[in-house]
């Protein structure tokens, strides 16, 4: 293999404790067996991308803190030479297994940033997708992780569920703002083939509704001094996710795992999702060569997603183009206020995100 290069690496665990009904992620339920086995299998496939050090270490899944405290503190003593001085090492968890013994192990091996699944503050709802904790649970859980003094904490919530009213969702986000963290990632309810919602018939709520709870979020938080730094993620004092903006700006990445994708050397790949496959070191199941016309795609996709965009020189030195040379048909959106365009930069207003994936199939 090539030796390849980036400053960013994923790692995924997809071993949860219990499946929630709307989660399309690459997930198998806890076992121990398979999950040393699998932690072994790991740890091969990152070694035969001859890592030097990276500037930022996502550990997702699934459910990472599923793992039991010895798996859990070989993963991080494994991966956490790997990175920079002052990299940012996230690692997600789940309510039900955050447990002092592992908020110890991340301390120990510098995880700076710590992503809670939280999803919910009702507790109906928690119970109806599959959840296993309640908000008390949450706030018992948050609260005990800020004496470790990790750099950020972000708490992940849901909305758009059947059922679900505006003053829900307000009380949510009163819930979620009381428990003050730094950084809330907000997401609506995909159901996506293959979940139980899918297999449930459960709708999605619709595009003009969606929209309008997406305001009161927008609304909300910001009130509240958070920056809407990309269409789903929230930061007070600059907390931002530096690993995922490594994603919307389109940079490349290794990824590391079952079900796993990455980006290197111009290819984007993803591994198998088979298990099976993934211990006997059959790790990737397919590759896309990235040509120029897929490049420029990509590119938009990801950085229009960022509330401050993209500069313009960014896009030139890239691209060899300016950007209006290269997407004309944007002239419409920059005329109608959807695109806002200056000598250098190139962003979505509050209105063009709100119909992004329109702006996007009309201009690409």
């Amino acid at each position: 293999m090539k030796k390849a290069k980036s400053n960013s690496l994923y790692i995924h665990i997809p071993f949860c404790d219990h499946i929630c009904k709307y989660c399309d992620f690459t997930k198998l339920f806890y076992n121990e067996k398979f999950a040393s086995n699998y932690i072994e299998a790991l740890f091969k496939e990152l070694d035969s991308y001859q890592i030097d050090r990276v500037d930022t270490i996502y550990v997702g899944g699934g459910t990472p803190t599923s793992l039991n405290d010895e798996l859990f503190e070989k993963l991080l003593c494994k991966i956490s030479p790997l990175l920079n001085k002052d990299g940012e090492f996230t690692v997600e968890a789940n309510v039900e297994n955050l447990s002092k013994a592992k908020l110890e192990i991340m301390q120990k091996y510098g995880v700076t940033r710590l992503s809670v699944g939280v999803e919910s503050t009702q507790n109906q709802r928690l119970k109806e997708i599959g959840r296993s904790h309640t908000y008390e649970d949450a706030i018992k859980v948050i609260n005990e992780a800020k004496k470790y003094n990790f750099d950020s904490i972000n708490v992940d919530l849901i909305y758009g569920f059947k059922g679900q009213s505006e003053q829900d969702l307000k009380d949510d986000l009163k819930n979620i703002l009381s428990l003050d963290t730094d950084h809330i990632s907000i997401y609506s309810l995909i159901v996506a083939p293959g979940t139980v919602f899918h297999n449930m018939k459960y709708k999605e709520q619709d595009e003009e509704e969606s929209r309008k709870y997406y305001e009161i979020i927008l609304k909300t938080l910001r009130e509240h001094g958070y920056k809407r730094y990309e269409v789903s993620n929230f930061a007070r004092n600059k907390k931002y996710s530096r690993h995922n903006i490594t994603y919307w700006k389109d940079e490349e990445y290794y990824g590391v795992g079952l079900g796993a994708s990455g980006y290197l050397n111009g290819v984007r790949y993803e591994n198998t999702r088979s298990l099976n496959k993934y211990l006997s070191g059959e790790y990737i199941a397919s590759k896309e060569q990235v040509n120029r016309e897929k490049d420029l795609e990509y590119f938009l996709l990801t950085n229009l997603r960022m509330e401050d965009g993209f500069k313009r020189i960014d896009f030139k030195n890239r691209f060899g183009i300016d950007f209006l040379e290269q997407f004309p048909k944007a002239e419409k959106f920059v005329l109608s206020k959807h695109l806002i365009l200056s000598d250098d930069v190139v962003r979505l207003s509050d209105e063009g995100m709100l119909i992004m994936d329109y702006i996007l199939l009309n201009i690409i």
